[in-house]
């Protein structure tokens, strides 16, 4: 074999060796880059699932927090505010009264009232005048506010408190009442005008979360004899009873109690507003009888 030959074979042989290495750097690279990303879509996807196991922990947490609830109220209606004294009281009470006059109201199961004026007119004798007002206000639960008969508590004592502050009354006294709903309070006061001295009585009484307000004045006019004032608050507390009677009535014939409100109740929850207003035109009323 020549010189030439061998040479030539030599280099046939090392730029063979040179391929086989670059191909075996080649498939080295091909086999290493599949596993870099195999391992890096397992990091990825172990990331992935944390965080889907971490929102449905979230939402399994949330699911078990329990809504907020609050006391059922034990009263859902009211009973006609014209009709929750029986006509016999009325015809003792307020003998001359044609009929009621019922109060203006957005919701009668929510809040009413009825009164009524009697005047016996006796000519050169003088005169008897009586007049009677029955309010009703009833309380739903919410669950922002509270339970209903705890929110009837707050405006019963208001309610008392009131009927004590009475611009230009004389000779105020109040007292509790036992037997009447779950509390009640009698409170009686004088009011001279020119026309008489009347004898104020107001009994206010909370049964459940309902408060009932009766109120009850009497005046001899044009020189008449005045009114005894321990017969019209006794007067006045029977009819309290019979008010708050007719209210247990209304419930117990299928009107159906109050519901667990897991919302702000709109109807059911009476405002300050609209029961100050009320209160204020039987107080009105009243002072222009």
């Amino acid at each position: 074999m020549s010189e030439g030959t061998m040479q030539r074979r030599a280099q046939r042989d090392q730029r063979e060796d040179q391929r086989v290495k670059r191909l075996a750097r080649v498939l080295v690279c091909a086999a290493v880059v599949p596993v870099m990303l195999v391992a890096a879509g397992c990091s990825s996807d172990s990331g992935s699932d944390d965080g889907k196991d971490k929102a449905a922990k979230a939402s399994a947490s949330a699911s078990a927090s329990p809504s907020p609830t609050v006391r059922a109220a034990a009263y859902g209606t009211l009973p006609e505010s014209c009709k929750v004294l029986p006509k016999k009281t009325l015809e003792d009470l307020v003998p001359k009264a044609k009929s009621g006059k019922e109060g203006a109201s957005d919701d009668v199961a929510t809040r009413a009232s009825c009164s009524w004026s009697s005047l016996d007119n006796n000519g050169v004798k003088g005169s008897q005048f009586r007049w009677l007002n029955v309010s009703l206000l009833r309380f739903e639960s919410d669950v922002t506010r509270g339970p209903g008969d705890e929110l009837a508590k707050e405006y019963y004592d208001k309610q008392v408190r009131d009927a004590q502050a009475v611009e230009g009354a004389q000779k105020t006294e109040a007292e509790p009442l036992a037997g009447t709903g779950d509390e009640a309070t009698a409170v009686r006061y004088d009011l001279k005008k020119k026309e008489g001295t009347f004898k104020q009585q107001t009994v206010v009484v909370r049964v459940e979360n309902v408060v009932v307000t009766l109120d009850y004045n009497g005046a001899g006019l044009a020189g008449d004899k005045t009114p005894s004032a321990d017969d019209l608050m006794k007067d006045a507390q029977k009819a309290a009873k019979e008010a708050v009677a007719a209210v247990t009535k209304a419930n117990d014939e299928g009107a159906g109690a109050g519901e667990s409100s897991g919302s702000p109740s709109e109807a059911g929850s009476p405002s300050a507003s609209g029961a100050d207003s009320e209160t204020e035109s039987a107080s009105k009323a009243s002072a222009k009888g």
